[in-house]
């Protein structure tokens, strides 16, 4: 971060400041309260709005679909730029609902690191394991922030031991709490050795002397344990996703957030290489790279808009340059690159890696697609997931089916839904992970495009991609005509009517593989 002025605008130098991170928690920790108050504090918004209020306060500033502002929850993925101190931060709200989790994954591709939120009174959920799985599978470290100490909540000794041993993290206590709930006074900053008061949001103040008696002396004994119990924070260990700093704090009062701010902008990992299908980039290439990890229709519902999420990985963009999609080879000119906050944006001169840019287009960028300044490059580890929950699709008004194929294409295309068109009949089939899926589906239909649509029981369980030799899987697509079906990319879906099935029909063509996954980039890959 301290490079010369000749050096400030390479690209190594640019992102060495960069910070991309993801929140990850169960729904209800306070995930999105931390990213308001995150906001306030990087000067993105004036004042942090809460999520539990009544009428437009209640509209929490990172979640402006309309079902997210009616249920209180977040169920797609807002990105928001913002800078603090030296630092730019591009930070990923997830969304935290387990039904979204496809969604989330997908997010992880773009961040560097990750802060889990846990509810001091509830501790690690089953959502918070799901994600962290998802964040071990890509090696993320994960900074900890124990949420809502001014409630009531489980003795911290214990929370720490879950987390060490659902979770397979080393925990390293950055402060620790003095209290909770109305006896709530505060934490001890082991970095400092000092003692922050509950209130005060600034400096810290040397509170150890106005503390009850019996609380001091609890204090005191709690210190002493966490010194000779647990490992000081190592950098190394924490970067390789093995050790997570641990902090406690009071997300909705402010409290233990700048501390939080602080020390991602100090050890988060700036952003790293990327692999590739041929090697892996680094950012600090000169040429542009970067691959699309979510799109994102009708942000404007007044204009039919979709953007393009693209994680900038090496090189310095510059507005109005011409990029090179994967797969097509077409140029595509970007003529007005957007940076967000929320629902909200604005037009970016320049951009470098470990920047989320949004680009405006009709269609023509994928989620998953690869954008390139010259080289021929496509990004892996982007992947689709076989649903686990099918519906078939009626249209009220048959005059319409031209405007539902656009349309389920299209929230496809955003990962709000698989689509399956069978081979033998015209009924769509979609495919997602959960329930509340099917929800936001139907809703958007309605609100977005104007249809009147039911989602109806499927005859099938499950669905998998099949991949062997050509002449294999014609065979089996032959014998299996009834059963077939294709995705929005042509690529051919087996529709089981149960596992039972699924293991049947497979060995009888032991030549045919059945995939659970699906690059993106095409490459398919076994289950």
């Amino acid at each position: 971060m301290n490079a010369d002025a000749n050096d400030a605008n390479t690209p190594a130098a640019q992102a060495a400041r960069r910070r991309s991170f993801a929140i990850i928690s169960h729904p209800d920790a306070g995930k999105t309260t931390l990213t308001e108050q995150l906001l306030l504090l990087g000067g993105a918004i004036r004042l942090a709005g809460q999520v539990k209020a009544r009428g437009e306060a209640r509209r929490a500033r990172s979640d402006w679909m309309k079902i997210e502002q009616e249920r209180g929850i977040s169920v797609t993925t807002a990105v928001m730029t913002f800078e603090f101190e030296d630092a730019v931060f591009n930070l990923l709200d997830t969304p935290g609902h387990e039904d979204f989790s496809e969604d989330t994954y997908r997010t992880l591709t773009a961040a560097d690191s990750a802060v889990m939120v846990i509810d001091a009174a509830k501790g690690i959920e089953s959502q918070t394991r799901k994600l962290f799985e998802v964040c071990r599978l890509r090696d993320i470290p994960i900074m900890t922030f124990i949420n809502k100490m001014d409630r009531e909540a489980r003795d911290p000794f214990e929370l720490i031991d879950e987390i060490a041993d659902q979770l397979q993290l080393e925990c390293a206590p950055m402060n620790w709490p003095a209290g909770s709930g109305l006896n709530f006074h505060g934490v001890f900053d082991f970095t400092s050795n000092s003692f922050r008061r509950f209130g005060d949001r600034g400096s810290p103040a040397s509170g150890l002397d106005a503390l009850p008696s019996e609380l001091r002396a609890k204090l005191d004994e709690d210190i002493a344990l966490v010194r000779h119990a647990t490992q000081p924070f190592d950098l190394s260990v924490y970067r390789e996703g093995h050790m997570t700093p641990v902090y406690f704090g009071a997300a909705l009062k402010g409290f233990g957030v700048r501390d939080l701010l602080q020390e991602l902008a100090r050890f988060a990992p700036p952003p790293r290489a990327q692999p590739a299908q041929t090697r892996l980039v680094s950012p600090a290439e000169d040429q542009v790279t970067g691959f699309v990890f979510k799109v994102q229709a009708n942000m404007d519902p007044n204009h039919r808009d979709r953007v393009a999420f693209v994680r900038l990985v090496s090189g310095r963009f510059k507005r109005g340059m011409k990029l090179k999609q994967s797969g097509t080879g077409k140029q595509l000119s970007v003529h007005n690159p957007i940076l967000f906050f929320a629902q909200e944006r604005e037009v970016v001169d320049e951009a470098w890696p470990g920047d989320i840019i949004g680009i405006p287009n009709h269609g023509i960028l994928r989620v998953g697609d690869t954008l390139s300044e010259g080289e021929d490059l496509a990004f892996t580890g982007i992947p689709n997931f076989a649903p686990e929950i099918l519906r078939r699709v009626r249209l009220n008004d048959a005059m319409k089916a031209k405007h539902l194929k656009r349309a389920l294409e299209s929230l496809a295309e955003e990962g709000v839904t698989q689509v399956f068109r069978p081979v033998i009949g015209a009924q769509w089939t979609v495919g997602v992970v959960g329930n509340l899926q099917l929800d936001v589906l139907k809703s958007r239909l309605q609100a977005e495009y104007g249809l009147d649509a039911d989602l109806e029981a499927s005859p099938y369980e499950t669905a998998r991609w099949i991949d062997g030799a050509p002449d294999e899987v014609q065979k089996f697509r032959d014998a299996n005509k009834g059963q077939m079906a294709e995705d929005r990319d042509g690529a051919p879906v087996f529709l089981a009517k149960s596992t039972w099935e699924l293991g049947y029909v497979g060995g009888k063509f032991p030549n045919v593989r059945f995939l659970k996954t699906r690059e993106r980039s095409a490459s398919a890959e076994a289950a």
